[in-house]
């Protein structure tokens, strides 16, 4: 009788053990499933970002590309960062040309590290270029171009304003140098340049750190002794 007791228990406690080998083997089979899904997923790669595809201007094509470039690309204020502090200033969207051609440099970070490389005491300071060499191949990849005078438009070289000078090649014509842009500093204006280039925006925040800048001492060509840098452009609403 005591065999046949003992038994079914033996029995039962064998049965209880399996179970629970069971249950902890089922266990260990899960983690180990979820650990591999965790690592999978982290082998996904983002797609990287496609570069936009600029055209290269010339004299050819960049006219018809300011004119659709205006229509889709509004913006008239920019500020300007300078080693003497900040110059705000306004685009006129009568003068389309020079304004999209402005805006898109300042798109393209042109400006970024550029200098007011000629500074005329009580009359202009004149800024966009440089004697650094990736400034030179910042333009090249852009393009080369010129743009014509606008200077019907009624807006006048007062103090504040600001213009366009007309390339360094001789031309009958005045075509601008789309890279480069002065600011008239003198008090009461410089009017006698009026219909001679094209006035395109004015400053609308900063006159003090123009001054500033006419106020540095310059060599015989005009050239500041300290270089002045534009570190940023860019457009603020």
């Amino acid at each position: 009788m005591k065999f046949r007791l003992l038994f079914p228990m033996v029995i039962g406690i064998g049965l209880l053990l399996l179970n629970c080998e069971d249950k902890q083997t089922s266990k260990k089979t899960d983690t180990t499933i979820a650990k591999d899904s965790t690592v999978a997923q982290t082998k996904v790669t983002p797609k990287k970002k496609q570069e936009i595809d600029y055209p290269k201007l010339t004299d050819a094509n960049a006219m018809e590309f300011f004119l659709e470039y205006e229509k889709e690309n509004k913006e008239n204020k920019v500020r300007i960062t300078t080693d003497f502090g900040i110059i705000e200033i306004e685009l006129y969207d009568k003068t389309k040309f020079h304004r999209a051609n402005f805006v898109y440099l300042t798109k393209r970070k042109y400006f970024d590290g550029t200098q007011f490389y000629r500074v005329v005491k009580n009359f202009v300071i004149q800024g966009g270029s440089s004697d650094d060499y990736n400034i030179a191949k910042r333009r090249q990849n852009i393009g080369h171009y010129l743009l014509p005078p606008d200077t019907k438009r009624g807006y006048t070289h007062k103090r504040g304003a600001v213009s366009m000078p007309s390339s360094e090649i001789e031309n009958a014509y005045k075509l601008a140098s789309p890279f480069q842009f002065f600011i008239i500093q003198r008090e009461g204006g410089a009017h006698y340049l009026d219909g001679e280039y094209t006035v395109f925006g004015e400053v609308t925040k900063g006159m003090d750190v123009v001054d500033q800048i006419n106020a540095v001492k310059t060599d015989e060509g005009d050239w500041p002794l300290h270089n002045v840098y534009i570190r940023k452009v860019e457009l603020i609403e």
